[in-house]
């Protein structure tokens, strides 16, 4: 798919999209992640108050499930005419995203306006990374992502059969991978709705893409686009596993 181009003098505007409809069964905290509290707050709402603080952004769209009936008692706060919330999210973060997008078109979105999408789950983001991200995507003709250059050692793994005298079924190095070159994906991911919009829907058409589309710049990439690389902090993580949520008091509480 070829990119086009606004008339002149058209100022694209930043709009930030939140997907806030997952269930976290990894984060075993007993209910949806993004309200479980942290430092005195739900995850969702540090993830709002940075975003919100955001000069740029013209507006931030949360993206509920449509049965959610927590969200406003956690961010009581999120409301006004640049806090938007729909619950119109779907099966996978590809559907609630692509849903926020048809969401954003119908509020008065253009397709050469910036779509930031967040994971609700990464709560240290500071407005001054998300500032970043726009200041050097926004003269991309593709868009771009916060990430981070890896450091750690990569290993493959293979899992070993229970029995067979080894004991429980366990997870062994088949591996190791060369990292060079290799980044770990954060958000936002930042790229025109007019791009991201039907780089989802053909993704989403395709049962076989579907399953590699895992963020937004792998749909991007999927129609043979290549995502600019901006770097991000370490304490930008998605707070994922139950020990990620005790790091984020600590580092949330220190700040």
């Amino acid at each position: 798919m070829s990119l086009t181009y606004a008339a002149p003098g058209f100022q694209p505007r930043c709009f930030a999209l939140v997907p806030c409809a997952g269930v976290g069964e990894r984060a075993q905290v007993g209910g949806p992640k993004q309200y479980h509290p942290v430092a005195g707050q739900a995850v969702v709402a540090h993830t709002l108050r940075a975003l919100m603080a955001v000069p740029r952004l013209s507006a931030t769209l949360v993206v509920l499930s449509p049965g959610d009936a927590q969200f406003e008692s956690h961010a009581p706060f999120f409301e006004g005419d640049t806090a938007w919330v729909a619950r119109v999210g779907g099966a996978s973060r590809a559907e609630s995203v692509l849903n926020g997008l048809h969401e954003l078109l119908a509020r008065g979105a253009q397709p050469h306006d910036w779509v930031l999408v967040h994971d609700a789950a990464r709560c240290l983001i500071r407005p001054e990374w998300v500032g970043a991200l726009i200041a050097a995507c926004e003269d991309d003709e593709v868009g771009g992502l916060l990430a981070l250059p890896l450091a750690d050692t990569l290993k493959a793994a293979v899992m070993r059969p229970a029995g067979e005298g080894h004991g429980p079924a366990t997870p062994r190095v088949s591996a190791t991978i060369d990292r060079a070159a290799k980044w770990a994906a954060q958000t936002p991911q930042m790229f025109r709705l007019g791009l991201l919009r039907p780089a989802l829907m053909a993704a989403l058409g395709d049962e076989a893409s579907a399953a590699g589309i895992t963020d937004e710049a792998s749909a991007i990439e999927a129609l043979g686009h290549q995502p600019r690389l901006v770097t991000g902090s370490f304490e930008n993580f998605k707070l994922t596993w139950p020990d990620d949520f005790a790091l984020a008091e600590r580092l949330l509480r220190s700040v």
